[in-house]
């Protein structure tokens, strides 16, 4: 969503990059330059956002409140400085209230940076396609393409093959367990073993919510549990109070839930 506030002859944009989650997540092999391929199904949850501000500026500002962001240098301002290079476009002023937990796997920095693109993209007319503006996000980050249609895909590569997905949950209720636990995503990845299944994500998704349970799966699950056995303990826990389907989303520590709305 994109508001537009006319002020002082400025327009100011406001905008809420929405989270993701993944529904399954295979890691399949390790690549040469160092990355995975994986297959994933990559779902928008639009209610769970963050806010961010967009205004036109002499100099470039960006600030930041809500959860505490590290670094030097946010997606946020990477991202309107990777479209600065390739346009001659003003300076902007950037306000970002972070909600989305970070290190979460919910895609949050992703999302931020994606949003940011389409905003310049659409607030100085650069004439971007929704390819184009793909392209740029990739250089951002692997999740990061997936926030401009930010429609469901099935997503292979290293996340920057996307396919549509005809898939609508809008029937149930997906509810969230942040334990606050940062998990490094590179760590993540160093500790699972590649490995090939037996049935694609893509098949399997298309059989119903209640059959995922058994046969969906996360694979930085048995690591990561292994690690930390509190987050197995909220899988469980999710389970008994009547979730449909539960597990980690990513690869980060926040855990979803798929409920019956009547439940």
């Amino acid at each position: 969503m994109i508001i537009f506030v006319v002020e002082n002859l400025l327009t100011s944009m406001i905008l809420y990059p929405n989270c993701k989650i993944n529904i399954g997540l295979n890691i399949l092999e390790r690549r040469e330059d160092g990355y995975h391929n994986i297959s994933s199904i990559y779902y928008p949850v639009y209610y769970y956002f963050d806010i961010l501000e967009i205004i036109p500026s002499y100099d470039f500002q960006f600030s930041s409140s809500g959860i505490s962001i590290p670094g030097k240098e946010n997606i946020v301002e990477k991202a309107f400085r990777l479209l600065k290079d390739n346009f001659n476009i003003p300076n902007v002023r950037i306000h970002l209230h972070k909600r989305i937990p970070i290190g979460a796997g919910l895609g949050g920095g992703s999302s931020d940076a994606a949003f940011t693109l389409k905003a310049i993209n659409t607030l100085y007319n650069l004439g971007l396609s929704q390819l184009e503006l793909e392209k740029y996000a990739l250089l951002l980050g692997a999740d990061t393409p997936f926030f401009i249609q930010n429609t469901p895909k099935y997503v292979q590569g290293i996340g920057d093959v996307m396919s549509c997905l005809d898939l609508d949950l809008s029937a149930y209720d997906i509810k969230f367990i942040n334990p606050d636990i940062h998990i490094s995503t590179s760590k993540a990845y160093s500790k699972v073993l590649p490995r090939y299944h037996r049935k694609d994500l893509d098949v399997l998704i298309k059989h119903p919510v209640n059959s995922w349970k058994e046969n969906i799966i996360n694979d930085f699950e048995v690591s990561v549990f292994k690690e930390f056995p509190e987050l197995h303990n909220i899988k469980e826990h999710l389970y008994d109070k009547g979730a449909i389907y539960a597990s980690l989303t990513g690869s980060g520590s926040v855990l979803f839930g798929i409920f019956n709305k009547k439940d």
